[in-house]
């Protein structure tokens, strides 16, 4: 194969094939991203288009971002039965079909279903959990840096599309704002075919960091066995308190982040008078702030006692959200907020991923992350509705940044509960290693 070939050329130079792989599911999150992201440019003209409630389309939003987060457990496992490559090849047809029939909807339930259900598993099963499992069997060193580069791609992708999308919608409609995702999304299907592989034993390499080669897991289990072994695991860490602070701190996470922001950003600036190209725009650098922060969050992560870097991003967050429920939305204020929130917008994932598997163990880290991923977007989800709630029926979006800065708040004391993993932790025996 192109790849075997590829990974031959690359060995001879020094060079690891496990560098392309994270390339390549980089890309794949980052268009992936720009699918999720795009929800966010289509609430103000599905509303003047079709006269749908702002609550209604954020219900549908809000069930796409539920879905996104429930698949994750379950495609954590789906990769390691059918493989990673299958996996994401399905989900990008799923994201592809839903977009493309989206086109022809004329019922609010069409939107439920075909981005609410038919996206929300697509994105699902190409969420934060592809990265962790990339991350986990390719690299044994660099693997919180890599985290962090699969992290920021997804992050970044739902806002660094934003302007673009925004733009071209004000200048040509929806529909057409949308092919350049759908352009994107085809793409990135060409690159999963050609270059990426399951296992580093598939191209006969260790994992980046180790000497000798580990033959590849074979899965002879059933679809059914697969389909339950999320929920064995989820019962079986449901017992140890170190895995409902990290679930409970991700749903703030999701709560204050993509639910909140990457959602309703574009109708909360328009509420002061701002522009959509404007607004995304400034989410934009949001998202370019992010870039670095999650990127240098990884490499802290890999340094540094992950449970005090998220006090620190989960503090400084909700002190950025509660400035900004305060500010004037100037220009100034905005571009303070965006500085502070954007370098710590999805900074909590790599110190989260690396808790996981220091706790759980290397085997177990993508399903146990995937199961705490779905708290986060439980949290998105809550968000979602809830700002659009708060919108219509309060005439502001102030109440919701205000209680996201409050809960992050909270986040940022609950994971001092947590002691280093090898000794006790939350005054319960024997909980470092489920």
């Amino acid at each position: 194969m192109f790849s075997e070939r590829l990974a031959g050329w690359m060995a001879g130079k020094n060079l690891h094939y496990g560098w392309v792989v994270a390339s390549t599911t980089f890309l794949t999150m980052l268009a992936t991203a720009g699918a999720m992201g795009s929800a966010g440019v289509m609430i103000q003209p599905l509303h003047q288009e079709f006269g749908w409630d702002i609550a209604d389309i954020s219900f549908a939003m809000a069930v796409r971002l539920v879905l996104f987060g429930l698949l994750g457990p379950f495609t954590a496992a789906f990769m390691n039965h059918f493989g990673v490559r299958q996996v994401v090849l399905t989900a990008l047809t799923l994201i592809l079909f839903g977009i493309l029939t989206s086109f022809l909807m004329t019922e609010v339930w069409q939107l439920v279903a075909l981005w609410g259900v038919v996206i929300g598993v697509g994105t699902g099963m190409t969420a934060l959990v592809l990265g962790a499992t990339v991350a986990t069997r390719w690299f044994s060193k660099r693997r919180g840096l890599v985290v962090g580069l699969m992290t920021a791609s997804n992050a970044t992708g739902q806002l660094v599309f934003l302007p673009i999308l925004a733009a071209l919608t004000e200048a040509y409609g929806w529909r057409t704002a949308l092919m350049l995702a759908v352009t994107v999304i085809v793409l990135a299907m060409l690159l999963v075919l050609f270059l990426m592989r399951d296992y580093p034993a598939d191209v006969g390499l260790p994992a980046y960091g180790e000497e000798t080669v580990t033959a590849r897991v074979k899965q002879d289990h059933k679809l059914l066995a697969t389909l339950v072994s999320p929920l064995l695991v989820l019962k079986e860490v449901s017992t140890n308190p170190v895995f409902w602070v990290l679930f409970g701190t991700f749903f703030i996470c999701g709560l204050s982040t993509n639910g909140l922001i990457q959602t309703h950003w574009i109708s909360i600036c328009g509420d002061f008078g701002m522009a959509a190209v404007t607004a995304a725009g400034t989410l934009a650098v949001i998202g370019i702030f992010d870039f670095f922060g999650t990127v240098f969050a990884g490499w802290l992560s890999d340094r540094f006692d992950n449970r005090f870097l998220l006090f620190w991003f989960y503090g400084l967050r909700g002190l950025s959200l509660i400035y900004l429920s305060f500010s004037g939305f100037s220009l100034v204020e905005l571009s303070i907020f965006a500085v502070f929130y954007g370098l710590d917008w999805v900074a909590t994932v790599p110190p989260t991923v690396k808790l996981a598997a220091e706790n759980f163990g290397r085997e177990k880290a993508g399903l146990v992350f995937g199961w705490v991923f779905t708290g986060h977007q439980l949290g998105a989800a809550t968000a979602a509705f809830g700002a659009g709630y708060f919108r219509d029926d309060f005439g502001t979006y102030m109440p919701a940044l205000q209680i996201a800065g409050v809960m992050c708040m909270i986040a940022a004391v609950s994971v001092l509960l947590l002691r280093k993993p090898g000794t006790t932790n939350l005054a319960t025996p024997n909980l470092a290693r489920s």
